[in-house]
């Protein structure tokens, strides 16, 4: 193992709690590049973590909520072997409620767009590591600031009709 200083620089806006669409970029030592695509504000609670708070879950080591860990680790990647982890978010485009009532509509319209968000990302030709699941109605002029939003990041978007 070799000592290095190692540098993470992140906005201050993502410490704002809410509903926000993230995706990593993850460059493995073989230089593949593959994506995951998630959201805060989930179906467990009222609470939207803020997306600064899910880096560590992701990568950790409590199984509950490394989801990202275990996607890499099913295709044989070692997650400390990766050069490099790039997180891209957008929000918050809802503040956290106050209880589960007022969470479940911002949460559906945000898991919607998870799932159009990783399914248009794959459709570009990108290596997505997991499948979104949502039957919730998508909001069209929604999807089209959160589209462009990533298109500078990941411009093959802007190759698919929406």
């Amino acid at each position: 193992m070799d000592a290095r200083t190692c540098i993470l620089e992140l906005p201050g806006a993502m410490l704002q709690r809410g509903f926000w669409l993230y995706v990593w970029r993850v460059t493995t030592a073989e230089g593949e590049e593959m994506l995951y695509v998630g959201r805060t504000g989930d179906s467990s609670s009222h609470k939207a973590a803020p997306p600064y708070a899910r880096m560590g879950q992701h990568l950790g080591h409590v199984k509950a909520s490394n989801a990202l860990r275990t996607h890499l680790e099913k295709r044989d990647v070692v997650p400390e072997s990766c050069p490099s982890y790039t997180m891209f978010a957008y929000g918050p485009m809802f503040q956290e409620t106050a209880n589960m009532d007022r969470h479940k509509k911002p949460r559906d319209i945000v898991a919607a767009l998870e799932k159009k968000l990783a399914d248009t990302l794959r459709e570009a030709g990108y290596d997505v590591l997991n499948t979104v699941n949502s039957r919730m109605p998508l909001d069209n002029g929604r999807w089209r600031t959160v589209r462009d939003s990533f298109l500078e990041h990941f411009p093959n978007l802007g190759n698919i009709e929406t």
